[in-house]
């Protein structure tokens, strides 16, 4: 059972990497279950928030499919009695917020197909390993050199792309890996332009750079083939996981990760950083670093342990997609180009190499005990206190000053032919876009910051309070001013009215009228009592605050003596 709002307009492509915070705001008991009422927020601004209505057997679903994970979470049981009590409703809806904050400040965890559909089920409704495989069959059938061997479901953490494992006709031994991946909101290139640095990257050889075999992409969409791997990624080595697992099963609670040997972090550190100078070099972006973008192939001779690493995923950003490491990165502004997402991405993979696990959110002073030093002063200059002030090294800096403790100079190729000019400053615009967004977000966070900040301060606090006290006796002096002039206005609407004209008496009998007049002195010595105690009580209670209201009251029951004498006069004839 799902009941949302549909979520405010937003921009075309979509950014997945932005995180989304739910809050449980109210709990609705209908006559068999009870519904939750949750505000979803995407990003810094309240203004791009929707509701989500959601019943316990909805979040029982999303623990079912996040059970893969490994993770022991911590969730509400299910009660089959008494289940509807209020206090039973308001206890679980304390573990359910709980859950919803354990699974959305978890990098992994949120990212996932299922958190983004219970959450956002308007913008993460299609089937998007279905319409892969639609696009992809109708590529191939204008390119019969390919046939699909398998659909490798979710073993990418980005859910927009999807993977197959694909083979050759003329090789049918090879494996090879086609991915097909909707484009960003940082896709800034014109289609043309795109075409043209894409069919570049196929001719690119660098031993640090992964080699793309076959590129396309249209309006809303690129198809990429480069060489499967069945040693997987730097992540798979640091784990010791399955290449083909779903990703939340390889990397959320690895059972035997490890930190590397120091031999193994400055080999593969050395050709990181070598295959990150060479894209810098060419003026291409690469911003998405991180342990599952790093190959590792065999290479002769065959027993050694010190693979091939190659960078993968190089043509990410001319894609426009956003890295794994942007929430992170749009909390630090000094960290606004992509040189410096480059080497503060490479920080948190040495650190996953030394540690055998990634990093708490950065910066980080205290690291923990260490068997290589040198490696700890690398981490030190990168994702310290003091490198988030000052900014981190450039990748340069770190050849030259760290190329000791990170491995060997690695000889490269490059590119076949030199990249045209116009697409040099085509490749500079977008550039440029692509960092204008990130430090505008940047900027959005530290507005934000700065207004928790000064909204949480003490003295704030205390301005609150007095403000509110203020408005509280201002409004009962309103209150009690209105309500006089209220009396007030009751009191001489009264005394105006004209009078009616008595219709003439009837006469009565004797007893008649002896009864008529015992009421009419009965009625007018009561209301004289009244009158006297009501200007009793107005002394000697309220006389300093509501004076006028007391006298109005008087005058009103006055008034009425004075009629129930005269319609008693009226009435009963005299004798």
């Amino acid at each position: 059972m799902c009941s949302v709002d549909k979520p405010p307009a937003c921009r075309l492509l979509l950014d997945d990497t932005v995180p989304l915070a739910a809050v449980i705001e109210a709990s609705q008991t209908l006559q068999s279950h009870t519904e939750y009422i949750i505000r979803v927020q995407r990003g810094v601004s309240s203004e791009n928030s929707w509701q989500v209505i959601r019943r316990y057997s909805d979040f029982d679903m999303l623990h079912s499919s996040l059970q893969v994970s490994g993770i022991s979470l911590s969730f509400p049981p299910k009660k089959l009695i008494g289940n509807m009590d209020r206090e039973f409703i308001a206890e679980r809806q304390k573990g359910l917020q709980a859950y919803l904050d354990y699974i959305t400040h978890n990098p992994l965890l949120s990212s996932s197909e299922a958190v983004k559909k219970f959450l956002d089920p308007n913008s993460y409704s299609s089937n998007y390993t279905e319409i892969a495989l639609q696009q992809v069959s109708m590529y191939f059938r204008s390119d019969s050199r390919w046939e699909v061997v398998e659909p490798l479901k979710d073993i990418g953490w980005r859910l927009r792309k999807q993977y197959f494992l694909i083979r050759s006709r003329e090789q049918p031994k090879d494996r090879n890996l086609l991915s097909w991946v909707d484009l960003g909101p940082d896709k800034f290139l014109s289609d043309k332009d795109l075409q043209a640095v894409m069919k570049l990257l196929t001719s690119m050889n660098h031993p640090c750079i992964g080699p793309l075999l076959f590129s396309s992409t249209s309006e809303s969409s690129a198809l990429v083939i480069r060489p499967f791997s069945e040693r997987g990624t730097l992540r798979d080595l640091i784990y010791k996981v399955k290449v083909k697992d779903v990703f939340l099963k390889k990397y959320c609670n690895p059972k035997k990760s490890e930190g590397l040997e120091l031999r193994q972090i400055q080999h593969y550190g050395r050709h990181i950083l070598e295959g990150l100078r060479f894209l810098q070099d060419q003026g291409l972006p690469y911003g998405h670093l991180q342990s599952s973008n790093v190959l590792l192939e065999q290479t002769p001779p065959a027993t050694s342990d010190l693979l091939a690493c190659r960078l993968l995923d190089v043509e990410n950003s001319l894609l426009g997609l956003p890295a794994f490491y942007r929430p992170l990165v749009a909390l630090n502004r000094r960290i606004n180009t992509t040189e410096c997402v480059d080497v503060f991405s490479f920080g948190l993979v040495l650190y996953e190499m030394t540690y055998g696990h990634p990093p708490e959110p950065p910066p980080v002073d205290q690291f923990p005990p260490s068997p290589h030093p040198a490696i700890v002063s690398v981490l030190q200059s990168i994702l310290s206190t003091e490198a988030f002030k000052t900014g981190p090294p450039t990748v340069s800096q770190l050849i030259q000053t760290q190329g000791g403790e990170l491995g060997s100079k690695v000889n490269g190729v490059g590119l076949p032919r030199q990249i045209p000019s116009r697409l040099k400053e085509a490749l500079r615009s977008s550039k440029e876009l692509l960092e204008r967004r990130l430090q505008e977000e940047q900027r959005q966070h530290r507005r934000l910051t700065r207004a928790q900040s000064h909204h949480g301060s003490e003295e704030q606090k205390k301005r609150r309070k007095l403000l509110a006290r203020k408005k509280s006796r201002q409004s009962a002096y309103e209150n009690e001013e209105e309500t006089s002039v209220k009396y007030n206005n009751n009191s001489g609407s009264g005394a105006s009215s004209p009078p009616t004209s008595p219709s003439p008496p009837t006469p009565l009998s004797a007893t008649g009228l002896s009864a008529c007049l015992s009421l009419c002195l009965s009625a007018s010595l009561y209301v004289s009592v009244c009158l006297s105690g009501c200007m009793s009580a107005c002394i000697s209670v309220c006389l300093p605050v509501c004076l006028p209201l007391c006298v109005s009251v008087c005058v009103r029951l006055s008034a009425c003596l004075s009629v129930s004498l005269s319609v008693c006069l009226s009435v009963c004839p005299s004798v």
